[in-house]
Order: C-alpha cells, then sequence, then structure tokens
C-alpha cells in the first residue's frame, strides 16, 4: 500500500490544521474579546500551541486516517480543505462557540458497502484510539504539577472523545450515517461508547 500526498493535498492539511487551531484557542480563550486580553498580555501563542497540539491533532490524524483506509480499498483519495467553513470556524469562535467542519477525504473508485463503512469509521476510531496516548500526558502533568502538559492532556482527551461521538452521528455527510448504512450494530457500539467517554471525560477531567 502506497499512501502518498499532493502538494494540494499537504497545504489543505496545513492550512485546516492551523485554522482549526486558531478557532478552538480562541473558543477556549472565550471568544474575541478574552482573545485580545491573550494576546496583549502574550498568553495567545501558548493557548494556540495547545490547541494545535489537542484539536489540531485530533482532525489531522482523522482526516489521514479515512484516506489510509481508502487507499487500502484502492481508492485514489486526497483531503481537500473547505476554506469557507474555515473562516466559519474562526468567526464562530470569536463570538463564543464553534462550528467545525473543515473539509474532506473524497474518493473515487468502486466499493462495496463494508469498505465505505470502514472507511468512514477509521476517523472517528482514530480519535478514540488517540485517548491512549493523550491519557498518560494528563498523568504525567498531574503527577509533574504542570498545569501546560495537564491541559494538552485533558483538552485532548475531551476533544477527541468529543470528535469521535460528533462524527459518529447519522447525519447528512458526518461518518456515522454512512457506518450505520453498513452496520447497526457497529454504529451503535462505536457511537453509544463515544458518547459516554464524552460525558465522563467533561464530568471528571472537564475543559
Amino acid at each position: 500500500m502506497n499512501v502518498s500526498f499532493s502538494s494540494r493535498e499537504l497545504r489543505d492539511l496545513l492550512v485546516a490544521w492551523v485554522a482549526l487551531g486558531l478557532a478552538f484557542a480562541i473558543f477556549f480563550a472565550g471568544g474575541g474579546n478574552r482573545t485580545l486580553q491573550l494576546l496583549t498580555s502574550g498568553s495567545f501563542g501558548l493557548a494556540l500551541v495547545v490547541s494545535l497540539l489537542t484539536a489540531g491533532v485530533g482532525f489531522l490524524l482523522h482526516e489521514v486516517a479515512h484516506k489510509v483506509v481508502a487507499v487500502r480499498f484502492n481508492q485514489v483519495a486526497e483531503f481537500r480543505a473547505d476554506y469557507g467553513m474555515l473562516a466559519i470556524a474562526i468567526m464562530s469562535a470569536l463570538v463564543g462557540f464553534i462550528f467545525a467542519a473543515p473539509g474532506a477525504v473524497y474518493h473515487r473508485g468502486v466499493l462495496t458497502e463494508r469498505e465505505h463503512g470502514l472507511i468512514a469509521l477509521a476517523g472517528p476510531v482514530t480519535n478514540l484510539l488517540l485517548l491512549v496516548a493523550f491519557a498518560p500526558v494528563l498523568v504525567v502533568g498531574v503527577a509533574a504539577g504542570s498545569d501546560v502538559v495537564q491541559l494538552v492532556g485533558a483538552r485532548g482527551l475531551i476533544i477527541n472523545a468529543f470528535l469521535a461521538a460528533f462524527n459518529m452521528l447519522p447525519f447528512g455527510s458526518l461518518d456515522g450515517k454512512t457506518v450505520q448504512s453498513w452496520s447497526t450494530p457497529v454504529f451503535a457500539g462505536v457511537l453509544v461508547l463515544s458518547i459516554l467517554l464524552t460525558v465522563g471525560l467533561f464530568l471528571f477531567v472537564g475543559f
């Protein structure tokens, strides 16, 4: 299996990663006014780095997982950023909420329903697997008394759990609809697990 990235695809991934990192940094800061205060104090740079390492990485690996599985099934697959939606993500963050639909992996070729389902499932499952990576970061942050490391771990956990749960919803172009069309038991299992993890992490870890 040969997974390669075109120059346009790499550019789109980079732009989407930075734009989402910026949007989530603004959102977690508390909107536009609070962001201006952080910019004045010089603290926004740290907030941006944390968002790039958590929301940004979660998004990036989610999309790459779709591509890798699609290529595994002999598809021609590339990510394309939606620049209009990226702008909306940043603008929504400025007013205190966030709506992020950064783009999608588009693929062409003949696929079975199962293969379609597995390609869609790859993204949310990758977000769930990232919980295994961020949990030790949180533990190390707590043990070392490092607020920054602890924040990266906590944000990484809650954001990736939420991304998995949100993308597994069976609506519109979200992954859940495609997974449900292939296998209702798989869809239900991953959706319920993702929701339970999101709620549990929100209650015990928080933002």
